[in-house]
């Protein structure tokens, strides 16, 4: 049998006092005069009771829910969902706020179903969130809602985006192989991905190459190849492969993301060719894979938990106002990227 839910008026019993006068001391008011001994008793008799206040009536009286909703389209059922969930979750507790979190799968009915259901809750606010960096269309119904977009921007609003820093990204990956003494014959497998249907490539690899092309040519350091392709790891393979057949040996290979940098580990190996003393490998993302590759391979990270976690800090940050919050990207150091 469930435990009756101790009110207010159960505390104002206690304490000898009227339902007001112990709403006014648990809602910390000092706008009319109560004694220091009844303020003492009130707040007694609510721990000996357990009272916890009715968020929902509160809710209905001053239009604020402490809650919040986390809306993506598969973030939830990816492993990119854990980091990022928890980060938001730390965000929302740090702030006593409950943090809802609902996926649409891609369906913009589900979408609108899942979005009218927190309205009607009224939540306090919304972070959007996509899977793969990309331009949204946010739901007329978040029109007039407070809304952060987590990982993607829409042009039709004014709602602040967080993003990872991908140029910046670029940039290290480019600087670790100039660091490295890696001045020519670099090869980017991946390219620049703007022709391609994976969604995860239009924005990100277009993002990267911006870096380091950039860092590159500020050394003088030509690219020697870009072979555009899907972001598998048999993508990776092939292509590697093909640049080594065509007699071509790299200095270095950079890896738009990781899969692609476990084919290319696997073509190098059936030429007989050693990562990280005969060719340098640097890659994006840090996903499990990274650790787990022998040597293990040096991969500028996504930094999942720190967006959760500045998309919600932005969503109850009352001055944050439009525009683009870049994260850093953290670089994980190991062995594939040559003598350290």
């Amino acid at each position: 049998m469930s435990r009756r839910r101790v009110t207010m008026s159960d505390v104002a019993r206690r304490a000898g006092v009227s339902p007001t006068t112990a709403s006014f001391v648990l809602a910390g008011r000092r706008d009319m005069r109560i004694s220091g001994d009844a303020e003492e008793r009130v707040r007694q008799a609510a721990r000996e009771l357990g009272y916890r206040p009715n968020l929902t009536a509160r809710g209905l009286r001053t239009s604020v829910t402490r809650t919040i909703a986390l809306i993506s389209d598969t973030i939830a059922t990816t492993p990119f969902a854990g980091e990022v969930i928890h980060g938001a979750l730390d965000a929302a507790g740090a702030r006593e706020h409950v943090l809802f979190v609902a996926e649409t799968e891609g369906d913009p009915q589900t979408e609108t179903r899942l979005v009218e259901g927190m309205l009607d809750r009224q939540v306090d606010g919304f972070v959007y969130a996509a899977m793969y960096t990309r331009e949204v269309r946010l739901p007329p119904a978040l029109h007039d809602a407070k809304v952060v977009l987590l990982n993607c921007w829409a042009r039709d609003t004014r709602a602040p985006s967080v993003l990872p820093d991908e140029v910046n990204a670029g940039r290290d990956a480019a600087r670790l192989l100039l660091d490295a003494g890696q001045l020519g014959g670099v090869h980017v497998v991946g390219g620049r991905h703007v022709t391609r249907a994976t969604p995860e490539g239009v924005w990100a690899g277009v993002e990267r190459m911006r870096g380091i092309e950039e860092v590159f040519a500020g050394a003088g350091v030509r690219v020697a190849g870009v072979a555009e392709c899907d972001w598998q790891p048999e993508d990776g393979h092939r292509e590697v492969l093909r640049l080594l057949d065509a007699g071509a040996v790299p200095r270095a290979l950079v890896c738009l993301n990781d899969r692609l940098a476990l084919g290319a580990y696997q073509a190098l190996q059936d030429k007989g060719l050693r990562v990280g003393d005969d060719v340098a490998v640097v890659s994006f993302d840090d996903s499990d894979l990274a650790g787990w590759l022998r040597p293990g391979l040096t991969s500028v990270g996504l930094p999942h938990y720190r967006l959760g976690r500045t998309a919600v800090e932005l969503l109850l940050d009352d001055d944050a106002g439009p525009g683009v919050r870049h994260v850093p990207m953290p670089v994980a150091l190991r062995a594939s990227h040559g003598p350290q």
